[in-house]
């Protein structure tokens, strides 16, 4: 059952990420990036590798977050 609710929550994630990732970076360009006043020293791959991860972080948390306050599915607990 553990590794269900791992499924439960990286795979939704995983896809609302994607969909995320090609949202955002067809706007921002890696080049127009500023980090603290200046451009980071990682290539364009790097930048939408790294924005992918913390965008997949993110979703994974909210996916956590549905799972950890679903009411439970004892009949006992309604």
């Amino acid at each position: 059952m553990k590794y269900r609710f791992l499924i439960w929550i990286l795979w939704p994630s995983f896809l609302v990420a994607i969909l995320a990732v090609g949202f955002l970076f067809s706007f921002i360009h890696p080049e127009d990036i500023l980090f603290f006043g200046h451009h980071p020293d990682i290539s364009d791959e790097g930048i939408y590798t790294l924005g992918f991860l913390f965008i997949w972080l993110f979703c994974a948390l909210s996916s956590t977050l549905t799972i950890y306050i679903l009411p439970s599915m004892n009949p006992m607990h309604n």
